[in-house]
């Protein structure tokens, strides 16, 4: 029979040794990460330990791809892991957080509705809205499932799809919202090739009389495209004129968001 009180003092010793383990490889890649590289014995130096003890660590980390090991001098620097993990925590930002300055800053500045959207399926569903002065009456467009073919975020998700994942959208049945709407596929396509030319996509009472928008896509770390931002309002206000500058300022908002959500690092 085991005496009591024997085990948890041997398994808090090991797990003592762990966390010991853990925040040395950490401060390893901290080393790397200050210095640029460094060898065993640089890195035992400033962790304290024997040389022996730094080369564990240093192994360790290698075979996790975190750290890689110069041919021709045999020093250390930080590896490709640290990519990875790093581009799987810029997936988990907020993206709803670090949008509300920027679309808030749009609002203000042009005085229209501005939208974030992200894709879901067959339709963009709008998670953030900010009002400018001149959009006092607007209605909300917060939760509401809107269709890809017909506003101009959703344009901006069928542009950047995967060709297969786009063609298999458009040959569904396209609904008819207005007598402006796009409904023929072939004309959709030339559309949408133009978004990915101007960076941004535009509707004019596609979706609403009424009612034009322009999107321009925001991208996660790897590029992809996760969401859009959009600028809407009355036709009398987003006219046609205005409506290529207006299309420029939302794309460099979104450029923006995509940084602050790692694109271009």
């Amino acid at each position: 029979m085991t005496r009591a009180g024997s085990e948890p003092g041997k398994n808090g010793k090991g797990a003592a040794s762990a966390v010991q383990s853990v925040d040395r490889a950490v401060s390893v890649l901290e080393i790397l990460a200050r210095r640029g590289e460094a060898g065993v014995t640089e890195v035992a130096g400033e962790l304290g330990v024997h040389k022996s003890t730094a080369f564990r660590l240093l192994g360790v980390l290698e075979n996790r791809g975190l750290v890689a090991q110069a041919r021709e001098h045999g020093a250390y620097r930080l590896g490709a892991g640290v990519l990875r993990l790093a581009g799987a925590a810029a997936l988990r930002l907020d993206i709803s957080q670090e949008g509300v300055p920027v679309c808030r800053e749009l609002a203000d500045e042009l005085g229209e509705t501005v939208n974030m959207a992200v894709v879901d399926e067959d339709a963009a569903v709008n998670i953030m809205q900010a009002r400018g002065t001149a959009a006092v009456t607007a209605q909300n467009w917060l939760g509401r499932r809107t269709p890809l073919h017909a506003t101009s975020s959703g344009k901006v998700f069928l542009a950047h799809m995967p060709p297969a994942l786009r063609e298999d959208r458009l040959a569904r049945p396209l609904p008819r919202f207005t007598e402006r709407t796009v409904i023929d596929p072939p004309a959709l396509r030339d559309e949408l090739d133009g978004v990915l030319e101007q960076g941004y996509a535009v509707t004019r009472e596609e979706l609403e009389l009424g009612l034009a928008a322009v999107a321009a896509p925001v991208r996660s770390h790897d590029g992809s495209v996760i969401a859009a931002i959009s600028v809407s309002g009355p036709v009398y206000r987003l006219t046609a004129g205005r409506l290529p500058r207006l299309g420029g300022r939302t794309a460099a908002a979104a450029a923006e968001l995509s940084r602050r959500m790692g694109y271009g690092f």
